[in-house]
């Protein structure tokens, strides 16, 4: 993860510290953020601050998993930028750092910006958290601050039981996986996930799932869309 350069830790004391449950507003949490020690991760929601707990290498293998799906789909895909663990300024009760999204571009009429020291500002259009000991949080009231702030997309991949859940937030609906076992984006053409290929961390089944989605013609139409400068959604 890429972030501003924070103080030494000796220097936080000025602003205080962050502790699971603190309520403050997103400028005072990222004040006090930024002068935390760089392992250190929090992230405010609904104005309330959660700090996370250490992953384990479980949570970490699927992450590269999901990560590399979506490096693939931004390499096919002019226009659409995947990132990883990155801050986002979602509102003013709300900064969050998702485990992964994908967004389409200002340029290319996507619904997020960027600020000047180069943090995401405003909904990205699709979001990933790889859920174990936060699943309750992802499903709740994550799902719920993303939906109000206007994510369309949401997947949380549930590690225990082993399980995706999918919401197109827009809508207020969880969707079901297609009976082949490809979860199909609704905002993202071409993004296909063959779900037991990645809990299997089969990476050949997944990428060869993903080729073929982008080589389906919803993705080309999709493509050629952002290019027109027309706004997708």
């Amino acid at each position: 993860m890429t972030a501003t350069p924070r103080q030494p830790p000796e220097e936080k004391s000025t602003l205080g510290d962050l502790r699971s449950g603190d309520k403050m507003k997103r400028e005072e949490f990222h004040d006090i953020y930024r002068m935390m020690p760089e392992e250190f991760r929090a992230e405010l929601v609904g104005g309330i601050v959660y700090v996370s707990s250490p992953l384990k290498k479980r949570h970490g293998k699927f992450h590269l998993q999901m990560a590399a799906i979506l490096a693939a789909y931004e390499a096919q895909t002019r226009g659409v930028e995947a990132c990883d663990n990155t801050t986002v300024f979602l509102s003013d009760d709300d900064e969050v750092q998702p485990d992964l999204f994908l967004r389409i571009l200002p340029e290319c009429g996507g619904q997020s910006g960027d600020t000047q020291d180069e943090y995401v500002t405003g909904p990205p259009e699709f979001v990933i958290e790889i859920s174990h000991s936060s699943r309750s949080m992802d499903l709740h009231i994550k799902r719920d601050r993303y939906a109000k702030n206007g994510v369309r997309e949401y997947i949380v991949v549930c590690l225990q039981p082993p399980e995706v859940k999918w919401f197109d937030l827009s809508t207020s609906q969880s969707l079901e996986i297609n009976p082949d076992g490809i979860l199909r984006s609704r905002i993202f053409p071409g993004l296909w996930i063959h779900v037991d290929g990645l809990f299997d961390l089969n990476y050949e089944q997944v990428m060869s799932t993903l080729d073929d989605g982008i080589n389906s013609l919803d993705h080309n139409e999709f493509c050629s869309r952002l290019q027109s400068g027309r706004k997708i959604l």
